[in-house]
């Protein structure tokens, strides 16, 4: 028994980190307790275990007396004698007892005490290693999955990546490496529970102070940040330092630190754009490409109104309206969106134009609108065309030859007009 304890004692401590003092005084109040409801139930005993050679010494606790009515747990003073030096009644002796009393007792209990201070040592060394870790990023293995919950191994421990902290669409099989934050660590009965999670705001503020060391020296600031996990998050970066560039910084050289990011977060769109004091500002900013216009702006509601072109209304508002609500949560605004209308005043205005000049050589003004939709625009314009050609086009024979007759008639008024003129100037 005793080559086995100390063999037990020796690999605890090597392997499992666990003192062998500890160890000691678990088993021996294992045993005590076992011995004490089995080979002694009324009394009490004490036992040793040898830190050296793993030896077990045991001894029941007696009471002196002068007349005794329980074996287990009095001595005759007599016999008191032969254990201790001038008892006195009343005095606690210690007789030993024979190691084969707890022999099977004692190897029964001491196995299963190992067992569960082991169990309790490994719950304890999990939270003492993870207790300050909280907040930060780790890496495990998957393992299993459990009705939409991830197992992880991370370390020694296992934790949990519950379904609702995972990321839609993504899909991890076991043994692949996963890295995730470390969202709670909570105390149970059954020991310490690790929570995991991917799709929380704090996951991609650690993926940024990790890649990003200006972010991480305090250099450039996450100024506000918006997520929809698996679809697109949009961060709002500022520089403490003037010559430092925030968005660049992110970026980093040809977009190394940006891509090492979206890689870790499985190709969700990453939006970074600076941060402005100002909201009008910061949505301009936050909205590029789209340009919003007409921007009004409600203070006590917090809610803005604006309008862009309608090219950028599907760009503003995004797929199933994910750039909107980001764009809003990021700025701490309610946004209304409107297109801007655009007024089509030019092309009326030449065809009104138009009109207008074939009606005043006496041209009808059904007449004329019909002519400008066939492009024949001004009297000028006539030039070359054929009353047939004006058939052709659909209009009476009789009308042809009128408007031909009307456009050729200012022709002639306008080139007399200009020969009298040349005359004038002559005399």
């Amino acid at each position: 028994m005793s080559s086995e304890i100390l063999a037990v004692l020796e690999y605890m401590e090597k392997e499992k980190g666990i003192s062998r003092e500890d160890m000691i005084a678990t088993i021996e109040s294992a045993i005590k307790t076992a011995g004490e409801r089995g080979v002694n139930s009324s009394g009490d005993i004490r036992v040793e275990i040898s830190p050296k050679t793993g030896a077990m010494k045991a001894w029941t606790q007696l009471e002196v007396v002068e007349s005794v009515s329980d074996t287990s747990t009095e001595i005759h003073l007599d016999k008191a004698r032969l254990y201790a030096e001038s008892p006195q009644v009343g005095d606690i002796v210690e007789r030993e007892l024979d190691p084969s009393y707890l022999g099977r007792i004692a190897a029964k209990t001491a196995e299963q005490a190992i067992k569960q201070r082991l169990r309790q040592f490994e719950k304890e060394h999990i939270y003492d290693e993870f207790r300050d870790q909280v907040g930060n990023l780790v890496t495990g293995i998957v393992r299993r999955k459990d009705r939409g919950d991830l197992v992880v191994e991370v370390g020694k421990a296992e934790a949990l990546l519950p379904w609702r902290e995972r990321v839609p669409g993504e899909d991890w099989a076991p043994g692949e490496r996963i890295r995730c934050l470390l969202n709670k660590l909570e105390q149970h009965g059954r020991g310490p529970e690790l929570v995991l999670s991917r799709s929380s705001l704090n996951f991609v503020r650690k993926l940024f102070e990790m890649e990003v060391a200006e972010i991480a020296d305090g250099t450039v600031t996450l100024a506000a940040m918006a997520r929809e996990p698996g679809y697109r998050t949009k961060v709002c970066v500022k520089s403490n330092d003037p010559k430092v560039d925030p968005v660049g910084a992110c970026v980093g050289a040809r977009g190394a630190r940006v891509k090492s990011i979206v890689r870790e977060m499985n190709g969700e769109k990453v939006d970074i754009v600076r941060w402005f004091e100002d909201p009008i500002e910061q949505l301009a900013e936050a909205l590029k490409p789209a340009l919003p216009q007409n921007v009004t702006l409600d203070r006590e509601k917090r809610r803005m109104y604006f309008e862009v072109v309608e090219d950028d209304l599907s760009v503003a508002i995004g797929r199933k309206g994910i750039n909107a609500r980001l764009t809003s949560r990021l700025l701490g605004w309610k946004l209304d969106i409107g297109k801007v209308v655009v007024k089509q005043v030019g092309f009326d205005e030449r065809k009104s134009k138009a009109a207008e000049a074939l009606t005043s050589v006496g041209i009808e003004f059904e007449v004329a609108d019909r002519l400008v939709a066939f492009g024949l625009v001004s009297p000028e314009a006539f030039e070359g065309v054929t009353a047939e050609d004006l058939v052709g086009l659909g209009f009476e024979s009789d009308i042809a030859d009128t408007i031909l007759e009307k456009v050729s008639t200012n022709e002639e008024t306008e080139g007399s007009a200009d020969q009298s003129n040349l005359e004038g100037q002559d005399a």
